[in-house]
């Protein structure tokens, strides 16, 4: 079947599923509330209680240090010890960090006049489900790969349909070469080759989805060898935001996680540095 075909299935397939969900749902609604009460943690929750499980915390955060690549390849991170617990009582350093370090997030704002800055990225698009598109098989034969509209239908037609509020997050494996070169694997002539978004993906996801956030492994929301940011100029002028150095992604499952994202809140900054976490049932 042709690429737009499957997509055009699953559109389709999408439409049908909500048409069947919405229906039963106003079915069960109607007969639930003539036969049986509301069960007592619906009428008395305990203050405090979190909404939902989990059994499991999955660190996606890669620890930042002087030494992490870079997009520019400069470091992009240091910490002067000002303060020593021998000498004054307490510890304290001072931080110098570019806002595109680490594992980090891309506001609006990074590549728009008048986007959300980090701090004004709603604290409820910073909890979200976590959908993760794996590449990692076609990203160990191809550095350029990315994640494609194919790609995106082949996860929705073993899975369903992705969560409105979700993080679309690529896996392609890249997590793994954060220690050497191999992580910007940029060529004699500079030009840097990894996976990101492919912007027909981004498009589809703004069109077809709720998706609020994608993220990636690597240093770049677009591929590494992109001439002109295209996934970038698409998906963040739209009021998304984005994430990039995601570590840990190959340990999780497709769906089912929830994804934490402990995002800075300075005044007016296009992205910051992020504590990552999933929450896995």
């Amino acid at each position: 079947m042709c690429g737009q075909c499957v997509i055009d299935h699953v559109r389709q397939s999408m439409m049908d599923r909500r048409r069947l969900m919405f229906g039963a749902a106003a079915a069960a609604a109607g007969l639930g509330a003539l036969s049986r009460p509301a069960p007592a943690s619906a009428q008395a929750p305990t203050p405090g209680a979190p909404s939902g499980s989990f059994t499991g915390v999955a660190d996606l955060t890669h620890t930042l240090s002087d030494t992490f690549p870079t997009f520019g390849g400069a470091p992009g991170f240091s910490a002067e010890q000002l303060y020593e617990r021998a000498r004054d009582g307490y510890n304290l350093f001072i931080l110098t960090t570019d806002e595109h370090t680490g594992t980090h997030v891309d506001a609006p704002l990074h590549f728009s006049a008048d986007g959300q800055s980090v701090d004004e990225i709603p604290a409820a698009s910073l909890v979200a489900p976590l959908v993760i598109v794996d590449i990692a098989a076609k990203a160990a034969d191809d550095p350029d790969a990315m994640v494609t509209p194919d790609d995106l239908a082949a996860w929705m037609s073993a899975h369903g349909e992705m969560p409105d509020g979700c993080c679309v997050a690529m896996h392609s494996g890249w997590a793994d070469k954060v220690t050497g070169d191999g992580f910007r694997n940029a060529d004699e002539g500079g030009t840097m080759h990894f996976p990101g978004f492919h912007p027909e993906a981004a498009a589809m996801l703004m069109e077809d989805t709720g998706a609020v956030a994608i993220a990636v492994d690597t240093l770049s929301l677009d591929h590494g060898a992109s001439a002109d940011f295209a996934t970038h100029n698409l998906w963040l002028p739209s009021g998304r935001y984005g994430i990039e150095c995601v570590a840990g992604l190959g340990a999780l499952p497709a769906a089912g996680a929830t994804l934490v994202v402990g995002a800075p809140k300075h005044k007016g900054g296009s992205g910051g540095p992020a504590r990552v976490f999933a929450l896995t049932a």
